[in-house]
């Protein structure tokens, strides 16, 4: 129930902002009720409190198409694919989130006799011919600009699945090792990820440290390994090591 309502408040935000009273009203609860709600929606980075209730964040949504940021660092991303793809063994679930690297990932892993899970329509793209690759997409709302499936039809779906890898994209990594997203309705799918998979391995190029995002996914104790392009004396690379997070220079 919580949960429901901290997706609904999130939704009522779209539109501009809202006081705890208006909240109160429209889904009966408390006002401390709403005023703890609030605290972790914004904890979670997922909205700005202000005076008497909450407002949304100005930079998250940022929509880029996928063909505009799959050209970005393609070859390092490519790079980052092969070395990901030797961590998979023949008879593996692989679950692969939405992103580009894990589109370049999913060229790695064709002809594999694998089970690939993903909310990714690039990666049912890449893979929908190949008659190795057992692929299974999760349902959901589409994000067209981004090749992507979201929202409870996906996060219901995901709750029904177990993977022995996880292989999660990122929109950067602060000095402080948070892994960030730009995009609120993304973030309950990764959330997701990091609970159905026996081992998590994020995708990160060189321009993820720090890159882009205002919204906390996980800290890199979240992550089995991180697989990266970035130069092995980088500082968030020393804290990743220190969190017990194994890194892979591709």
């Amino acid at each position: 129930m919580r949960y429901a309502r901290h997706r609904a408040i999130t939704d009522v935000l779209r539109d501009g902002a809202v006081s705890v009273q208006d909240l109160v009203a429209r889904f009966g609860v408390s006002p401390a009720t709403i005023r703890r709600d609030l605290a972790e929606l914004s904890d979670a980075g997922l909205v700005m409190r202000v005076h008497g209730g909450a407002a949304p964040l100005t930079d998250v949504e940022i929509d880029r198409p996928y063909e505009v940021v799959a050209d970005e660092s393609a070859a390092e991303k490519r790079a980052i694919a092969r070395r990901a793809a030797a961590l998979v063994r023949d008879g593996d679930t692989v679950l692969l989130d939405i992103g580009t690297t894990t589109g370049a990932l999913a060229r790695e892993l064709r002809g594999r006799s694998i089970t690939v899970i993903t909310p990714s329509l690039a990666v049912l793209d890449i893979l929908r011919a190949d008659p190795v690759v057992d692929l299974v997409l999760v349902g959901g709302s589409v994000r067209r600009a981004y090749h992507s499936l979201v929202g409870p039809l996906t996060e219901e779906a995901l709750r029904r699945v177990h993977a022995a890898t996880v292989f999660l994209g990122t929109s950067g990594i602060d000095p402080h090792g948070w892994i960030l997203d730009t995009t609120s309705v993304e973030v309950p799918t990764k959330r997701l990820l990091l609970d159905v998979g026996g081992r998590v391995v994020l995708l990160a190029d060189h321009t993820k440290f720090p890159g882009q995002g205002s919204i906390r996914v996980c800290d890199l104790s979240a992550v089995s390994t991180l697989i990266t392009t970035t130069p092995e004396d980088h500082p968030t690379l020393q804290l990743a090591r220190s969190r017990g997070t194994e890194v892979l220079i591709a």
